[in-house]
C-alpha cells in the first residue's frame, strides 16, 4: 500500500471525482463508495471487456486538518497475468496468432501501468487546486518553546521573547508528503532515506 499527503485547500470529493472522470470508461469502471471525509474510488475491469485480464484496484481518500490522505491498495493482477500467459503460449505455439493478441496485449500493458496512471490524475487534479506536498499553512508556523508564539519558518528567534528557535523548523517528505522532524534519517510513511 502507498500512501501519499497532500497539504492545501482539497478536499476528498475533488481527487474522488478527478479519478471517476478519468477511469471510468473503455475498458475500466470506477466507482466511489462512502461519503464526506471518508471515500474509497474502486476502479476495475469492465466485466464484458473485450480484451485483457482482469484487475481491481482501490484508492482510499480520506480528509486530515491540511487536506487529504490518499492511499492505493495492491492491485489484483492475477487476471492480467493469465491473460499474458495465454498470449505467450499462444505465440509460442503459432508466433503468427500474436496478430491476433494484439490487442489483449496492449490492455495488458495498460492495466499493468494502473497505479502510475492514478498517481499522475492525484498530481494533475491537485495541483490545479493549488494542493502539493508541501507544509501547509498552518504548519509553517514554528510554535515558540517558551511563549508559545508562531513564528514564520525561517525565524532564528522567537518574534515575541527573543528564545531562539533552533532546529524547530519542520519539513515534509518529498516523495510522499509526510510532515518528518529533523532527526529523522528515513521517513516513517513510505520508508525512503532522505
Amino acid at each position: 500500500m502507498e500512501r501519499r499527503i497532500l497539504h492545501g485547500s482539497i478536499k476528498p470529493g475533488d481527487i474522488a471525482h478527478a479519478l471517476r472522470a478519468e477511469f471510468n470508461r473503455g475498458n475500466l469502471h470506477a466507482q466511489t463508495v462512502g461519503n464526506g471525509d471518508r471515500l474509497a474510488v474502486q476502479i476495475a475491469t469492465r466485466l464484458e471487456a473485450q480484451s485483457g485480464g482482469q484487475t481491481a484496484m482501490t484508492v482510499a481518500i480520506q480528509k486530515h486538518p491540511d487536506g487529504v490522505i490518499i492511499e492505493i491498495g495492491q492491485q489484483a493482477w492475477l487476471g492480467v497475468a493469465a491473460s499474458l500467459g495465454k498470449t505467450a503460449i499462444s505465440a509460442l505455439r503459432n508466433p503468427l496468432s500474436l496478430l491476433g493478441r494484439l490487442d489483449d496485449l496492449a490492455q495488458d500493458i495498460e492495466n499493468l501501468q494502473l497505479q502510475e496512471r492514478v498517481w499522475r490524475v492525484v498530481d494533475r487534479t491537485a495541483a490545479a487546486l493549488g494542493a502539493s506536498r508541501e507544509l501547509s499553512e498552518r504548519l509553517q508556523r514554528v510554535v515558540c518553546a517558551y511563549c508559545g508564539t508562531a513564528n514564520p519558518l525561517g525565524e532564528g528567534a522567537c518574534l515575541a521573547c527573543g528564545a531562539p528557535l533552533g532546529d524547530a523548523h519542520p519539513t515534509t517528505c518529498p516523495n510522499c508528503g509526510f510532515a518528518l522532524g529533523r532527526d529523522e534519517l528515513v521517513c516513517p510513511n513510505c520508508k525512503r532515506k532522505l
